[in-house]
């Protein structure tokens, strides 16, 4: 048996047993947001918001909502955080902060600047441990604890500037990565460093038969690409020929379902896939077991959450806000609701909201999923129609005919009144059937879109191209790699480069 995974495995074990004593109230998190607020008071954004003041107050989180306003990247950037990029102190957060992650964003939007200081890396190395004692309850091998853990990410290579550092955010927490873990972590710093996603690629292949993988981490759709080329390479039938310890991917950044049949065809057994909740701008959850459905928020990881119902009585038809303070708390949340996440941070972001939907699927444990983007959904005449809809509509249609739709996306034609789709696809596909399919499905799913079918919007139209299209669109554009996503709803400057680029290597 081998010495150092049961070692290891104990460790685990006892640091998941303390965890579970810990209490889960939202008790804890006003003690977060008095904490923060406390270390913030003497910034210049502490002082224009009356921290102190509300630090004195009876009801804290009620003075800070009705205080400070709820901002988005650009009013942020440009009252606040440019400043602080410049290198000036105190004024978001205590100092000056040195380091900035690179936050891809939309694809084809310019990178957004993330600020990350000391505490922010603290709350990511405590959740990353915190999230591997979960494992002890999976009951794996020993053996598995010997494993190295594959992390298809960005490139780690860093880059100085007069006032600050900046790149991806592993890049970041490398530099603060114990050199005891440093072994039992994949690529290496050679290849993590690379910048050319296919160089990247190239050599981790080539690397593969000398890796003992126990977890892959990454976006899905690279993760799974990575898997194909090594045991295409290789002349593998599954991955587990050549990775024989592989029982655990921990994924995130996509919804996974439209990869579930893919994932299944590259693998030898069965694996444990955990959803995870990780962004430039905090570490918010991750899936405790693979039995339950949802991610279990973290509510003492220097972050306070907010919510704001994404209806019309919150949001206008264009996804702007009707009113910058109106939030509800963890306590005052509701299942099967749709909400756009806000978050306060160890980082200096305050009360940010970062675009994504989040919906509760079980209140008592705080448990969420994500289920779209706030800027991406369309409502020409108003249909209302949700990333979650576009999702689960793709996955049902692909399930039904055995045909895996990994890569999609559509737009809105605001004078033509329709609905423009696009699927990857690398077999022969009857379009017109597939795209009925798909109206129907979602008319099932979405009222108001069946509404609008039935009286305003016209017959979508499908156009069906290869699977590569979407890949080579995003190297057109340099952001071929593992932190890149393509956009499922397009605006019209992603819609105009993508249509353009189609033209250009004759899809349509």
């Amino acid at each position: 048996m081998p010495i150092i995974g049961k070692l290891i495995k104990k460790t685990n074990e006892i640091s998941y047993k303390r965890s579970l004593n810990k209490s889960k109230e939202y008790y804890h998190q006003v003690i977060t947001l008095v904490k923060l607020l406390e270390k913030a008071k003497k910034t210049k954004f502490g002082k224009t918001y009356n921290y102190k003041d509300i630090l004195f107050e009876d009801e804290v989180v009620e003075g800070f909502q009705s205080n400070v306003p709820i901002t988005e990247y650009n009013d942020f950037y440009d009252n606040w955080l440019k400043d602080c990029i410049e290198g000036k102190r105190d004024i978001i957060w205590p100092g000056r902060i040195r380091h900035y992650a690179l936050s891809s964003g939309t694809t084809g939007s310019p990178s957004k600047r993330i600020p990350i200081t000391i505490q922010t890396i603290r709350s990511f190395q405590k959740t990353t441990m915190k999230q591997l004692t979960t494992l002890h309850e999976l009951n794996l091998p020993d053996a598995f604890y010997e494993a190295s853990f594959l992390v298809v990410g960005g490139s780690t290579k860093l880059t100085k500037t007069p006032t600050h550092i900046e790149g991806d955010l592993s890049g970041i927490l490398k530099k603060y990565t114990s050199p005891v873990v440093a072994p039992f972590t994949k690529p290496g710093e050679r290849i993590t460093k690379l910048k050319d996603w296919n160089q990247k690629l190239e050599l981790m292949v080539e690397k593969a038969p000398e890796w003992n993988i126990g977890t892959v981490a990454g976006v899905p759709s690279w993760c799974i690409l990575l898997m194909e080329k090594v045991i295409e390479r290789y002349n593998l039938k599954t991955i587990h020929d050549i990775w024989p310890n592989f029982q655990i991917y921990m994924h995130g950044g996509v919804f996974m379902a439209p990869y579930e049949s893919r994932l299944k065809k590259v693998l030898g057994k069965e694996i444990y896939a955990m959803d995870t909740y990780l962004a430039s701008e905090g570490y918010f959850g991750y899936q405790v077991s693979p039995d339950r459905k949802g991610m279990e928020l973290l509510l003492t990881n220097g972050i306070f959450f907010e919510f704001v119902p994404f209806n019309s009585d919150y949001f206008k038809d264009d996804g702007t806000l009707q009113n910058q303070y109106q939030a509800m708390t963890l306590n005052e949340v509701e299942e099967k609701v749709d909400y756009a996440l806000v978050i306060s941070t160890n980082s200096g972001l305050w009360r940010y909201m970062i675009g994504d939907l989040v919906r509760f699927v079980d209140k008592e444990r705080f448990e969420i999923i994500i289920t779209g983007r706030i800027k991406q959904f369309v409502s020409l005449v108003g249909e209302h129609l949700s990333l979650d809809n576009i999702n689960n509509a793709i996955n049902s249609v692909g399930k039904e005919g055995d045909t895996d739709y990994t890569e999609f996306c559509l737009y809105a034609d605001e004078v033509e009144l329709r609905h423009y789709w696009f699927i990857g696809c690398d077999n022969e596909t009857n379009e017109v059937d597939v795209m009925k399919k798909l109206d129907a499905k979602i008319s099932e799913l979405n009222d108001d879109y069946a509404s609008s079918r039935k009286y305003n919007l016209k017959d979508p139209i499908l156009k069906v191209i290869p699977t590569k299209a979407f890949y080579g669109f995003l190297e057109s554009i340099g952001k071929l790699g593992a932190q890149n996503k393509f956009p499922r709803v397009l605006n019209d400057n992603q819609k105009e480069k993508w249509l353009n680029y189609l033209k250009d290597k004759k899809y349509v």
